[in-house]
């Protein structure tokens, strides 16, 4: 299934999403994120529970860790989930961003 999500992304410059539909549900995923200097804070994480296990937050994980190459950001993973693929994808660490509060 991770090989056809369709993920569109949204930034209005403080803030943004990225977004994945859901088959069979109205509900679509999603990771959100604020801006902070040259870093985007990944907040939070949401699939529907009837797509839950099949890749889908990760895809979203992946296209924010691509971004992130591309245009020259980092990411402070607040989110648990975020932060969790961030210990299992030791490869992104290039990308990680500690933000002192």
């Amino acid at each position: 299934m991770a090989d056809s999500i369709e993920i569109t992304r949204e930034d209005n410059g403080t803030s943004g999403a990225y977004y994945a539909p859901v088959e069979g549900s109205e509900k679509r995923a999603e990771l959100t994120w604020a801006a902070r200097g040259k870093a985007r804070i990944a907040d939070h994480t949401f699939t529907p529970p009837e797509a839950r296990g099949k890749g889908i937050a990760l895809e979203l994980v992946k296209a924010l860790v691509a971004d992130a190459k591309e245009q020259g950001f980092t990411i402070v993973p607040q989110c648990p989930y975020v932060e969790a693929q961030f210990r299992k994808h030791p490869e992104w660490s290039d990308v990680r961003a500690e933000i002192e509060s």
